[in-house]
């Protein structure tokens, strides 16, 4: 995982870049956003700050990631 600036680093995240939010997001806009990138590049913001820095995850680091989720390892960093 690679934390970037906007438009700096490789992959950037340029304005074709479509970002997309859950549809279980809060309307209080706590939620995160995620792209395809170029490079095959995974990126996830901050949907507060659109502009702001990208967390940039290789393809097999966010498949890594989303199995961890789907398995309930995180689980216990949710409160209740």
């Amino acid at each position: 995982m690679s934390i970037f600036a906007p438009g700096s680093g490789p992959g950037g995240s340029g304005p074709d870049s479509h970002w997309i939010k859950s549809s279980l997001s809060f309307s209080n806009g706590n939620c995160v956003e995620v792209a395809s990138l170029s490079g095959g590049e995974i990126g996830v913001r901050d949907s507060k700050d659109s502009g702001g820095p990208v967390l940039r995850f290789t393809s097999d680091e966010w498949h890594a990631f989303l199995g961890g989720a789907r398995n309930g390892e995180f689980d216990r960093f949710v409160t209740k």
